[in-house]
């Protein structure tokens, strides 16, 4: 009793939390998740925090898996997706726990308070695409959990550009604000303006590179993006072995809207789409124009199918 006291305490100074995700049902389950809320009770009493546990077993937890991007990339759809698997308890808004320093400095305690209640053998998900493109964020998810599991949505770089400026504008659009067009974004002088932070976030492989300096390539599984829209079975099939999640999600719970253009969601007889903000259509953008942005990308995205040791079929 003396050593497994001991061995609690020490695993609160270090700097790094890794909570487990125990197989269902086992002893081991048991045993690990009593050592984390011990864990977690220990730090409440520390910090003069309250644990929040239900009667029925759930309590809520640090995620053991983080939708870390990228953003137009599609990771509500992801994360929509992978809530059909019973065995995800997912996160419902985006924490930005790991970007924004005033949530930072709210601790870990704060951090457990975002996440849904969750039972010993569910997965706790949260996805934030802020978080790909910080330079902070990798650092600081690795002191909480060296072991996480990433998950990273990716689309071909300009479709993902079209996408970040069609959000902002209809944002605006929505306050009754005027907004430029997306040329007075991309051009300047003439050239391609390089400097627009929306193509600095399509630059996959420089990001990838910050993530790859704490995480082994292992723990980083990329969900093609543009293949999920089209069809989006296959690739949450990988994200379930890759979280070594029993297959439970089938092609029966994904159909296609025509109406809306692209795939929605079947749970137990009942349907659901995404929001409407989804899927809505690029502004239109001169070929030549276009044909700059793709020729840009060419170079990074090469370096960042050798960074990876994959291709994606992107212009």
């Amino acid at each position: 009793m003396a050593a497994f006291l001991l061995g609690a305490v020490l695993l609160i100074v270090q700097p790094q939390i890794v909570p487990s995700r125990p197989t269902i049902n086992s002893k081991a389950e048991t045993s690990s998740q009593s050592v984390q809320r011990e864990l977690l009770k220990k730090i409440s009493q520390k910090n003069d925090f309250k644990e929040n546990i239900n009667s029925n077993g759930s309590c809520q937890q640090l995620p053991q898996t983080i939708i870390i991007g990228v953003r137009k990339g599609g990771t509500r759809a992801l994360l929509e997706m992978l809530s059909l698997h019973p065995d995800i308890a997912a996160a419902e808004s985006e924490v930005h726990f790991f970007d924004w320093e005033d949530h930072y400095r709210n601790g870990l305690q704060w951090y457990i308070n975002q996440m849904p209640f969750s039972y010993p053998h569910q997965i706790t998900v949260e996805k934030t695409p802020a978080y790909f493109t910080s330079p902070k964020v990798p650092e600081r998810v690795y002191n909480m959990n060296p072991s996480m599991r990433l998950l990273l949505i990716l689309r071909d770089p300009s479709e993902r550009v079209l996408s970040d400026y069609t959000q902002v504008f209809y944002n605006h659009m929505q306050k009754h604000k005027p907004y430029p067009s997306i040329e007075q974004f991309l051009v300047k002088d003439g050239e391609l303006n390089v400097d627009y932070k929306a193509i600095n976030r399509s630059l996959y492989y420089i990001h990838m590179q910050n993530w790859l300096k704490y995480f082994p390539l292992d723990h980083i599984h990329i969900v093609d993006g543009d293949k999920l829209i089209k069809d989006p079975f296959p690739e949450i099939e990988k994200v379930e072995r890759f979280l070594k999640l029993s297959p439970q999600i089938n092609a029966s719970n994904f159909y296609f809207n025509k109406t809306k253009g692209f795939y929605c969601l079947r749970d137990s007889g009942r349907e659901r789409c995404l929001h409407e903000s989804k899927g809505r259509a690029h502004p239109q953008v001169d070929t030549r124009l276009l044909e700059k942005l793709h020729e840009y990308f060419y170079e990074p995205n090469k370096k960042f199918f050798e960074l990876v040791g994959r291709t994606f079929d992107w212009h």
